[in-house]
């Protein structure tokens, strides 16, 4: 199935399965489908199996959006207890279309605690208490992961069952364009790797004069650490460190925090290897675009990265998000850039890279090898440290399950494909109706899509800095002027700082958002106590007072 047959079959608002291959497009038709929401007046409830799957799509965990937690299973009284709170109630019984990424690691179990809770919640017996629902992923890859017993697949609960999605399985390859390494990976998927295969990953086998500035992936976090902590050693020069900064509740910002790929704390040094670990909103980095660390800017003291292709680009800090009713409930925010001499096939799921050295010798699930193997886009790129059998294996009964898949997709692809046009388009107009939002032509759609404020963001950091100057100029407060930016207060503090140390913002333009003398003398008191820059200290010291971005603009009208 085609990228836009599959996004069409989702405006129905039909409980779809979306599906295929690594590489195949599938967080781009999810993208477009909440574009097409978000467009008409609906917003969808975004979920993720996992912390890193979320804040790749914007959203939280299924476990802390359903309030099921860390269990696997629930009584009647569990789900009579969640479903009571104030915050889950009122966040399922507001939902609309709900979207679940990377379901594969996601256990039956699991699936059925959180249709339980919204079939309570909302007075329904439809499953998932008559939400559409949206299940994305593949599972091939990483199998779910359950702390009481062997877990089982999602598609074989109860749930998977009852709520009988179509299934949108995407044949297109937009990651991979070697025939040969295609091949190999496909062989790897159906069960059916042959001598040729073999033979077409040893001859990638080395063992010494690795290439430079290409990360190693690994099975275990062990390795992991010891590598990128013995290659940042190894540089001379100090070393420069950017702290994770962070707004909203507690809870959430934690599950933000274990999902980011980039450290709470990130060292670095010129000569680092880096990766980019989120997408540039302009296209000039994604998420695995390799480089090193070429300099530190003398004004933001930010690292710039000279990319493969010769580019230098400034990693200003980016923004990881929990989006829930069109609100950021929290973020945080940080150099989008973690080392890259090493990181754990897990960590690499959803990664596109150029090149990778792949030590899979001590692969001890199944779709571990073929997940490490898929991140790379061509068989010249792959660098091989070790291999051993269970490396490329994938579970059989996946393998049979997903022929089952392939053939369902196509009944539905071509009963689709004869559907008159207008037929199709009635039916997504009755789903908009449905979920209480606005049909929009396809023009409109796209020009709804190009107003929202993140579009308007200009490409240059110096800009962005320039626009809030300007709204500072105009005495706009605090969170007006984040609102106005659609960003957090604390990148509007940091932008302010920035602005200040290279002297193009005077405390005249930023008087009117500092706080009374008195308790910037407070402050003054408080941070003369601690050494470095740290701001936890003073904020405890404080007893909480004060927010950071207080402490922030005392400390920076101190130094003025």
């Amino acid at each position: 199935m085609m990228q836009a047959e599959a996004l069409a079959i989702l405006k129905t608002g039909a409980n779809v399965f979306l599906t295929g291959e690594p590489g195949a497009g599938k967080t781009h038709v999810v993208n477009e489908f909440v574009g097409w929401l978000e467009a008409s007046g609906i917003e969808p409830s975004i979920t993720a199996a996992t912390g890193i799957a979320a804040t790749h799509i914007a959203g939280m965990t299924l476990h802390a959006w359903s309030g099921i937690g860390v269990a696997d299973s629930l009584s009647k009284g569990d789900v009579d207890r969640i479903a009571s709170r104030e915050p889950v109630a009122r966040r399922i019984g507001k939902a609309k279309v709900l979207i679940i990424d990377e379901i594969s690691m996601l256990s039956a179990a699991v699936l059925e605690a959180v249709d339980l809770v919204c079939r309570e919640v909302r007075r329904s017996s439809e499953p998932f208490g008559g939400l559409t629902v949206v299940l994305v992923g593949d599972f091939f890859q990483l199998p779910p992961v359950s702390r009481s017993r062997e877990a089982v697949f999602a598609y074989e609960s109860a749930s998977w069952r009852a709520l009988n999605p179509l299934v949108c399985y995407l044949t297109e390859q937009y990651r991979q364009d070697d025939t040969a390494y295609l091949d190999v990976l496909s062989a790897i998927r159906a069960g059916a790797v042959e001598e040729l295969h073999h033979e077409r990953l040893t001859a990638r086998h080395v063992a010494d004069d690795l290439p430079l500035d290409t990360p190693k992936l690994y099975s275990h976090n062990a390795d992991v650490d010891g590598e990128n902590g013995r290659e940042l050693a190894k540089l001379p020069g100090k070393t420069a460190t950017f702290r994770m900064t962070s707004v909203g509740r507690e809870n959430l910002v934690e599950g933000l925090k274990r999902g980011c790929l980039s450290p709470e704390t990130l060292e670095l040094k010129e000569g680092a290897a880096v990766m980019f670990t989120k997408n540039s909103p302009h296209g000039r980095f994604v998420n695995g675009t390799l480089g090193r660390v070429s300099a530190f800017d003398k004004v933001s003291g930010l690292p710039i990265v000279t990319v493969r292709r010769g580019e230098r680009i400034i990693a200003e800090p980016m923004e990881w998000q929990v989006v829930e009713d069109g609100k950021v409930r929290a973020a945080i925010s940080q150099v989008p850039l973690r080392l890259a001499y090493a990181m754990t096939v897990h960590k690499s799921q959803g990664m596109s890279m150029d090149a990778a050295i792949i030590d899979l010798s001590r692969a001890f699930e199944y779709g571990q090898g073929y997940v490490a193997l898929s991140r790379v886009r061509r068989l010249a790129g792959l660098y091989l440290l070790g291999l051993n059998a269970r490396a490329l294996e994938v579970h059989p009964g996946v393998a049979e399950k997903d022929r089952e898949f392939r053939a369902v997709s196509e009944v539905a692809r071509e009963a689709f494909a004869i559907m008159p046009p207008v037929e199709l388009e009635g039916m997504q107009k009755k789903c908009v109706k449905a979920l209480g939002g606005r049909w929009l032509s396809e023009a409109e759609v796209k020009q709804a899509r190009a107003g929202r404020p993140a579009a308007k963001r200009p490409a240059k950091a110096a800009d962005r800095y320039a626009d809030t100057l300007a709204a500072l100029r105009e005495r706009k407060a605090l969170a007006e002027i984040a609102k106005l930016r659609s960003l957090t207060p604390e990148t509007i503090v940091r932008h302010i700082e920035v602005l200040a140390k290279g002297g193009k913002a005077l405390r005249a333009d930023y008087a009117h958002l500092l706080p009374a003398d008195s308790v910037i003398d407070e402050i003054r008191e408080a941070l003369a106590g601690v050494e470095d820059d740290r701001l936890a200290p003073v904020y405890y010291k404080l007893g909480g007072r004060h927010s950071y971005e207080t402490i922030r603009l005392a400390r920076l009208s101190v130094k003025d």
